[in-house]
């Protein structure tokens, strides 16, 4: 049995009462962001880089073709 999340340790709350508790703590912990371990996607930099770089060719002469776009 796991135990409880919300505990009432003083008073006798009506059950209007504890069905406001238990909604005001629900919209909170919904409007929360769940904490994400780091980043999803490629930072700005490194996804220009991956987008505009031009793919290798290799071949006899290609190395000095590479300078020259």
């Amino acid at each position: 049995m796991t135990d409880p999340v919300l505990r009432i340790a003083k008073g006798d709350p009506t059950p209007e009462e504890l069905a406001a508790l238990i909604a005001v703590v629900s919209a909170r912990a919904a409007a929360t962001p769940a904490a994400t371990s780091g980043p999803t996607t490629a930072s700005n930099w490194a996804s220009y880089w991956r987008n505009h770089t031009r793919p290798l060719h290799p071949g006899p002469g290609r190395w000095k073709a590479s300078a020259h776009p």
